[in-house]
């Protein structure tokens, strides 16, 4: 069944008043999209979401064109390139989380500290390098990053998660989320230097997550 388009720029804008519920967002510094014919339908640029009409949401498609008389949000760029890296995800979910944003600001991948790392598809949270925002510097980064991750950490910056659906993105969001504020509570207890952190740190094995991330294939949250 074709969802119509009134109906997925409605989903956006309850998944982003749920994304500031949750505590994942200030303002209107995150931004959410959804793949839509074509390309894809995201938020606008400076409009909070408590104001946000399906009317509003704007359709970009796949050679980065938007649509006439809107203005997208400054990082629509990233959410193309996570559309183009994974065909088989639909739904792209970015905020500044604190603890999220946190971790990435010390530039540390978030490693195996507990097995539900699984849900990025892999074996840590990966931060990216820093590039500045709404550049296509940082879409090719975001490109390389997210085929590897399902979620990512950006320098400097914040988060991005990307997941089958809008309600599986927030839910992956705020996964990584709780794992970010995990882990920054496990760093004072390893001392006052960050130095060769990833070293010190308790991990699960490589065999460990490797059986964990089959597991996976069948676990989280159901459409």
């Amino acid at each position: 069944m074709t969802v119509s388009r009134e109906h997925i720029s409605q989903a956006i804008i309850e998944t982003c008043l749920k994304m500031s519920a949750l505590g994942l967002n200030q303002g209107t510094s995150g931004n959410i999209s959804a793949r839509y014919q074509d390309g894809f339908l995201i938020t606008p640029s400076g409009v909070s979401y408590e104001k946000l009409t399906p009317e509003q949401i704007v359709h970009i498609n796949y050679s980065g064109k938007a649509e006439p008389d809107k203005i997208p949000s400054s990082e629509w760029h990233f959410h193309l390139s996570c559309y183009q890296a994974r065909p088989e995800l639909n739904a792209v979910v970015h905020n500044h989380a604190v603890n999220a944003t946190a971790v990435s600001i010390l530039n540390h991948d978030i490693p195996a500290i507990h097995y539900m790392v699984a849900v990025t598809g892999t074996d840590h949270v990966p931060c990216i390098p820093y590039s500045t925002f709404g550049t296509q510097k940082l879409a090719e980064s975001v490109k390389t990053g997210i085929r590897h991750s399902k979620a990512l950490l950006m320098q400097h910056h914040g988060m991005i998660a990307m997941e089958v659906s809008l309600e599986k993105a927030l839910w992956l969001a705020n996964e990584v989320e709780i794992l970010a504020q995990l882990y920054l509570k496990i760093l004072p207890v390893m001392g006052n230097s960050v130095e060769n952190i990833a070293e010190r740190l308790p991990v699960l094995s490589p065999e460990e997550m490797q059986k964990v991330l089959i597991k996976f294939k069948s676990y989280g949250l159901k459409a």
